[in-house]
């Protein structure tokens, strides 16, 4: 009995927690590239747009435009070092506008790395037709 009682709670706990553990593999195992243009799609595309070309749905409402992210020339004139501190920091933090939030209370430190990453292959890999 007590056997039979053990066996079904091991199993219960394996079939509850087996989807979260599934879960949290497929999300470490995603490339940093994915991680960011998932980010990317939920944080930045209200103002930088879905294409990263600076023309989001805020715009509308902002004196300064955001960063065209597409700009190969601009991004490739900024370092990793000052993108991740855009985003942690804000727009302030580099000398740029105000209006770009500091994003360190939503997003963690690896996740902002990954932004970055994505950054880069917006900016600087050209799709080829």
């Amino acid at each position: 009995m007590t056997r039979r009682i053990i066996i079904s709670l091991l199993l219960g706990i394996t079939i509850t927690t087996l989807p979260v553990v599934m879960i949290r593999t497929a999300q470490a195992n995603e490339s940093g590239i994915d991680a960011g243009k998932r980010l990317y799609q939920v944080y930045c595309v209200q103002c930088h747009g879905v294409g990263g070309d600076g023309y989001g749905i805020n715009v509308a409402d902002m004196e300064v435009l955001p960063k065209d992210h597409t700009d190969t020339r601009e991004m490739q004139s900024r370092t990793d070092k000052d993108l991740f501190k855009a985003i942690k920091h804000g727009g302030k933090a580099i000398d740029k506008s105000v209006l770009m939030p500091n994003w360190d209370g939503n997003l963690s430190d690896q996740q902002i790395e990954s932004l970055v990453r994505y950054l880069r292959t917006v900016c600087c890999e050209k799709k080829t037709k």
